[in-house]
């Protein structure tokens, strides 16, 4: 099996890696295009991969095609990829908005799996949802699956628009974190610490709730019964988020980001 990534930027480069590493894949099975010449300088000192800045010299050879550009360069690689391709090969995309009729209607290919990363693939800890077209059959989703997570986690969702809400949720989830984080260090410097231990203070304070909430069974809001006592410190803070309706203004965020990915993939694909 031979996979071309097509986009050597962050998210291209972080799935190559870690594709290259699964067992599936026998060495120097994995493809890299740019057309950057300083990236494919970068490309071609790396011995895990094969480089290329033609398409005719690598897609009729992949099995999986794997499109990791930016949307508004959508029409531009499809046009490119028509002619080149064959039935049976499969197209996983990356880009936001972007849906799998429009994939098919460019492309001509039928197999087609449209996928929603975050940044924490960057370093194994990502969450990728994936929907797959009908053609694309269960051994190969189970393949699918298996490249997908070696960033991390991946879940496969019943209908596109699962694609679209995780947006809203995952993929634009870890700003919300560092929003949160920022304004918690900020308010740290506020209270005379220095920007160090600020960092310290919000960077553990997160890893060791997310590890309680990893490691039990109770809810976000067990966990803030558990801690919050009445009349404490704890619940000093959370009336007052509650009575600045933060709770229902991180919901209307989602929402925000969900509904932007639908408009981007009901408006026209240009170059």
């Amino acid at each position: 099996m031979k996979i071309l990534v097509i986009g050597a930027g962050n998210m291209g480069l972080t799935y190559a890696e870690g594709m290259s590493k699964s067992k599936l894949l026998k060495k120097r099975n994995i493809m890299v295009l740019d057309t950057s010449e300083e990236k494919l300088e970068e490309l071609h000192e790396n011995p895990q991969f094969d480089a290329f800045d033609d398409l005719k010299k690598c897609a009729p050879e992949a099995d999986i095609i794997f499109i990791a550009v930016k949307p508004y360069h959508a029409e531009s690689v499809f046009l490119k990829l028509n002619p080149l391709v064959k039935p049976g090969q499969i197209v996983i995309s990356i880009m936001a908005g972007v849906t799998m009729e429009t994939i098919k209607n460019l492309t001509g290919l039928t197999k087609i799996v449209r996928a929603m990363p975050n940044l924490p693939a960057q370093i194994g800890k990502g969450l990728t949802s994936f929907v797959a077209s009908k053609d694309v059959t269960r051994i190969e989703l189970l393949t699918i699956e298996s490249l997908l997570d070696t960033t991390g986690k991946s879940v496969l969702v019943s209908d596109e628009n699962f694609i679209d809400a995780s947006t809203g949720i995952s993929g634009s989830g870890p700003a919300y974190v560092f929003y949160f984080m920022q304004s918690m260090m900020e308010a740290a410097l506020k209270m005379g610490f220095t920007p160090k231990v600020s960092k310290v203070l919000v960077a553990q304070t997160f890893t060791g709730a997310i590890e309680l909430f990893n490691q039990n069974e109770l809810s976000p809001n067990s966990w803030m019964d558990k801690v919050a006592s009445k009349g404490g410190t704890t619940r000093a803070a959370l009336d007052s988020m509650e009575n600045n309706n933060v709770g229902e203004l991180i919901k209307e965020a989602a929402f925000a980001a969900f509904e932007r990915a639908v408009e981007l993939g009901k408006e026209k694909v240009h170059v």
